[in-house]
Parts: structure tokens; sequence; C-alpha cells
């Protein structure tokens, strides 16, 4: 009985962290643990950028290409634009709910749009156009 009971209790375990892998993009160097376990989040800077009014992430019909998942402070989040304005970005729901998304990731100086979460998926300069897919 205590064996079923430590299997199930490992198997929860096991699907628990499974979801939080699944949001995690292995080798965005947006995001730095620090040598006392805590996180350093970065954001795309908005210095430079041609900002229009900010898409609220309570309007979704405003964002057209997509939802961009960005790694905040806050934990990963969906938003409305790649640079996670306040107000522009909501609770992830990615793994629960199938979207257009796409994945906003640093590598070296640049910011990337990526079209999965993965450096080896198509990638482009948050400047250029994107390529999401729904996932």
């Amino acid at each position: 009985m205590k064996t079923l009971q430590y299997a199930l209790i490992s198997a929860a375990i096991a699907l628990a962290s499974a979801g939080a892998v699944a949001q995690f993009v292995k080798g965005n160097e947006a995001i730095t643990v620090l040598p006392n376990g805590s996180k350093q989040v970065l954001t795309p800077p908005t210095a430079g950028a041609l900002l229009a009014h900010p898409c609220l992430a309570s309007n979704a019909g405003c964002s057209s290409s997509g939802w961009k998942m960005v790694e905040t402070p806050e934990g990963l989040m969906e938003c409305t634009e790649v640079y996670a304005r306040a107000g522009t970005c909501r609770e992830s729901t990615y793994g629960t709910q199938k979207l257009s998304r796409l994945w906003i990731l640093k590598s070296g100086s640049a910011w990337l749009q990526c079209q999965y979460p993965d450096l080896k998926s198509k990638c482009v300069s948050i400047k250029s156009l994107p390529t999401s897919a729904v996932q």
C-alpha cells in the first residue's frame, strides 16, 4: 500500500515538474539565476522603440500576430507586445489553451521572437516580421 502511495506522489511531482519545464526556454539569456537562487529577469528595452498606445491584455483583439510569450519578474506571461508594458500582459495559458504564440527570448545582445519555445526554431529579431504558431 505504501509503495502505491509513493508511486502516486512521485507521479504527481513528475507531472507538476513537467509543466514547469514546458514553460522554461533553455538558452533564454533574459533570465539569470543568482547565487542566492533568486532570478533576475530582463524584458526587451523600450528605449528607441516606436511605441504606440499600449494594447491592453483585456482587449486581446488588438494582438494581431498572436500572443507574445515573455518571461517577466512575475513569471511567464502572455503579452500583446514584446515589451511587456504595464497592462499588456496576462497570466500564461500555455499548455491549457491553444493560441497563436511567439516566444520573446534574448540570445547574446539580440532580442528575438521565436516560433516555438526553442532557440533552434524560427527566430528573428523582434524588429522583423514574426512567424507565430498555434500551440
